[in-house]
């Protein structure tokens, strides 16, 4: 249930404010929440490296199935809430990620380029792609395939100092069931 504070009225907020509350309610908000829970940096590292490099999968609309599978695959080596947080503040990178996967897709496989029309996403989304549509997606996943452990590797890197500073700053300072427990007071009391 949301509290008055959480509400988005876009009509009487002509102002620009419904953006900030809308980015405190469904990123800031949450973050705070799993960095307070006391879970271990090198998790969350990895599980946020892993929700940005599943978040930039080159087809739009499989990144949730993908994450969904990396959770049950990995259990709880992975976190969750992390990993699906990250993907879904990566959702506008796998846009604009898309042409350069699809460029180094067909570098690799020594493909002819492709020239993309504005409607062709469309096209490939409403299944009346052509075969050069598909090919060119074909390319972009084998771009995405290459390129991806390099992104997950960097991007843990530099995840895992700044969760590590987070962690110490506004991490659990108790055990962590105790605090799971507090944050569930602390919630309910507003």
């Amino acid at each position: 249930m949301e509290d008055e504070g959480d509400r988005i009225d876009l009509v009487r907020d002509s102002e620009g404010r419904w953006v900030v509350r809308w980015w405190k309610a469904r990123i800031s908000r949450p973050f705070m929440l799993i960095v307070r829970r006391g879970t271990e940096p090198r998790q969350l590292a990895f599980s946020a490296a892993l929700g940005v490099t599943l978040g930039v999968f080159p087809i739009y609309g499989v990144t949730l199935f993908l994450c969904a599978i990396a959770v049950c695959v990995l259990r709880s080596r992975c976190h969750a809430p992390t990993l699906m947080l990250t993907n879904f503040v990566a959702t506008p990178l796998e846009l604009a990620l898309l042409i350069p996967f699809l460029r180094l897709g067909e570098w690799l496989t020594n493909g002819g380029h492709i020239m993309l029309s504005s409607n062709a996403l469309w096209k490939a989304v409403t299944g009346k792609a052509t075969k050069s549509i598909l090919l060119s997606l074909l390319h972009a996943l084998v771009g995405w395939a290459v390129a991806a452990p390099a992104i997950m590797a960097l991007l843990y890197f530099c995840f895992l100092p700044i969760f590590s500073c987070l962690i110490r700053r506004y991490g659990a300072k108790t055990d962590p069931g105790l605090q799971i427990g507090l944050l569930e007071e602390e919630e309910q009391s507003r």
